[in-house]
């Protein structure tokens, strides 16, 4: 290791834990603790899936999976899976390839669906149009229009998460893509949450102006929701140490790469949940159910249930621990039921978890 390397992990093992430990909220126990500790049943499965990455479902409840390194849609309604088809122009390859999927709060009028994808040299967000023939119902899947391009690439943090937000503007979570130097640059598309309109241009009342930027100071978000007042969490991994449920402000710093987790540092927002371990955790998708965040964990392999009272978290409980392998993705059905991923199975599948109660 050089003297400069040395240097800049002697100081960032000086602001963040040690890797051992429990993970903490920033308000202990709360009084949704309760239903957070309740462990959701399996009702049923969806099998045969490749690496699913993202799940979103249309208004007639009909779920979309991406599947990231075959590059393929699939639709599952009524118990039945359907491949929609590919989407040209994904490069798959280490993490990156066909990653988020988003539908368009206009479904019912634009039939538009976006998907963040892993292209040749970068990653890019394109809106996709599914059509319903008349007979049967059955969709197929036009042709992908990018919208938006330039986000770094590489082997491991291409971040990927996108997500309508209540005011109608689809918020994006983009990695470092080992640029250590993006996270902390407002003029970087690197480590951060983006906030843009549906045609791909920074949203209005943006933080800094006439750019797509929201907040920065971010490793590798993975998850994006609301709670009910809107107010935006999302889920973050860690280097070795500290992965993070953070409460997102509008122009914050989330510390990346100077600090991590909650190290009370002047300049950086401190995450509301820390997990010192990455092996307990490694958070990818994200859903918020009434006062609870639902967190699926790849390399801690469960589900995580963090009871939220307002702007604070509780303490995390975890379900199903190594029972499914790594988690990719927690997304809320319209019938109430929550969709989790799993990956690394082959083949992968879809569980189908009863409503929380």
């Amino acid at each position: 290791m050089s003297a400069a390397a040395l240097a800049s992990a002697l100081a960032l093992s000086a602001c963040t834990g040690d890797g051992s430990g429990t993970p903490t909220g920033n308000a202990g126990s709360l009084a949704g603790g309760d239903r957070a500790a309740r462990e959701p049943q399996v009702l049923r499965s969806v099998e045969g899936l490749r690496l699913p990455w993202s799940t979103v479902f249309l208004p007639d409840g009909t779920a979309v999976i991406s599947e990231r390194d075959s590059g393929e849609l699939k639709s599952v309604k009524d118990g039945k899976t359907t491949a929609l088809g590919s989407i040209a122009g994904v490069v798959p390859g280490g993490e990156g390839g066909l990653l988020g999927l988003a539908v368009s709060p206009n479904y019912d009028s634009d039939k538009s669906l976006f998907a963040y994808f892993t292209a040749r040299v970068d990653n890019r967000i394109a809106r996709l149009t599914l059509t319903e023939s008349e007979a049967g119902g059955a969709l197929s899947l036009g042709r992908p229009e990018t919208i938006f391009s330039g986000i770094p690439k590489a082997s491991t943090h291409n971040g990927g998460r996108i997500r309508f937000g209540p005011d109608g503007h689809l918020y994006v979570g983009t990695g470092d893509s080992q640029r250590r130097d993006q996270p902390q640059d407002p003029n970087a598309l690197g480590g951060k949450i983006l906030r843009i309109t549906p045609e791909g241009k920074p949203a209005p009342g943006n933080p800094f102006g006439d750019n797509p930027v929201y907040s920065l100071g971010h490793r590798n978000v993975q998850g994006l929701d609301w709670d009910d007042a809107g107010r935006l969490w999302s889920s973050e991994f860690g280097p070795n140490v500290d992965d993070e449920l953070n409460l997102i402000q509008p122009g914050g710093n989330y510390g990346w790469p100077e600090v991590t987790g909650a190290p009370g540092r002047q300049g950086f927002i401190d995450a509301k949940v820390v997990w010192p371990s990455t092996a307990e955790s490694s958070p990818s998708g994200l859903e918020i159910v009434g006062t609870t965040a639902y967190l699926g964990a790849l390399r801690g392999q469960r589900l995580w249930a963090v009871p939220l009272d307002g702007e604070n978290a509780g303490n995390p409980v975890s379900h199903f621990t190594r029972k499914y392998g790594r988690i990719r993705d927690v997304s809320l059905a319209p019938d109430g039921t929550l969709w989790m991923l799993t990956n690394n199975q082959n083949p992968d599948s879809a569980l189908i978890l009863a409503p929380p109660g």
